[in-house]
């Protein structure tokens, strides 16, 4: 329990756990996305489960260091690239969220009066083998954070455990806020096809930073909230005469 007295090792922790939040912003966007075809009432659960199984995830490819060294050994070249089975595991991810955005913007501008049938089709279980799949590619990322970040398996689990807490209280309100405003679920797909052809071009080892693209999300995020007040007020603003005048009418 040495380490427990050593700052060196609360510095990483802190370091860490601040670098596991940031990753899993990304994670928190498409759990919110996936839940929400669900009914009102499940979704929170299938938010708790999913961040669970992230969790449960990560620790897992924790304890199996050695079985993750090998994810990144090559497997076959082509054109002088070599792909890892890291490489094809993000890859597959990358192009499901790329499909799973499309899909989702399709029907949330093209198809009318089909929310119900679309929500209906989406049972408890598939959102969560959805998540769970999208999961282990978050947590490949996360995980190899960890290992380059910390030497100590407990500073490693204990960084992740504390964002996957602090994920799992702000995803309800995340989630709350993209789905009461239409234009911000719209911001929130394009994201997923950000993130999906992030880890593409990850498993065709062309590193984009992710400084960028978590600037992006932010500054996109940031501008749309502001018009979404900006709209409010506008609104509260045109609405006070009428209601100034219900409360007291003009004499005769």
């Amino acid at each position: 329990m040495d380490w427990l007295f050593d700052l060196h090792n609360w510095t990483a922790l802190i370091t860490l756990t601040t670098l596991e939040i940031i990753l899993g912003i990304d994670n928190i966007v498409v759990i919110s996305i996936l839940s929400g075809k669900l009914q009102p009432h499940r979704q929170q659960l299938a938010r708790s489960v999913g961040l669970s199984l992230a969790l449960i995830t990560r620790i897992l490819l924790l304890l199996s260091l050695s079985w993750l060294i090998g994810l990144t050994q090559p497997l076959f070249t082509i054109r002088q690239n070599n792909f890892s089975l890291r490489d094809l595991i993000l890859m597959g991810g990358g192009l499901f969220l790329l499909a799973k955005g499309t899909r989702e913007i399709h029907h949330a501008m093209e198809v009318k009066g089909m929310a119900g049938a679309i929500t209906a089709k989406a049972t408890f279980w598939s959102i969560i083998l959805q998540i769970l799949l999208l999961d282990m590619v978050f947590s490949l990322d996360s995980v190899i954070t960890a290992v380059g970040m910390a030497q100590k398996i407990e500073i490693m689990v204990a960084a992740i455990l504390i964002a996957v807490l602090v994920m799992l209280l702000g995803s309800g309100v995340i989630s709350r806020f993209i789905h009461q405003h239409p234009s911000i679920k719209m911001l929130a797909l394009s994201f997923l096809l950000m993130i999906g052809v992030t880890l593409i071009a990850e498993s065709l080892e062309m590193h984009i930073p992710k400084g960028y693209l978590y600037f992006a999300m932010g500054f996109s995020g940031l501008v749309e909230t502001l018009n979404i007040m900006v709209g409010n007020r506008k609104v509260a603003t045109a609405l006070t005469p009428i209601v100034d005048v219900e409360k007291h009418p003009p004499k005769p």
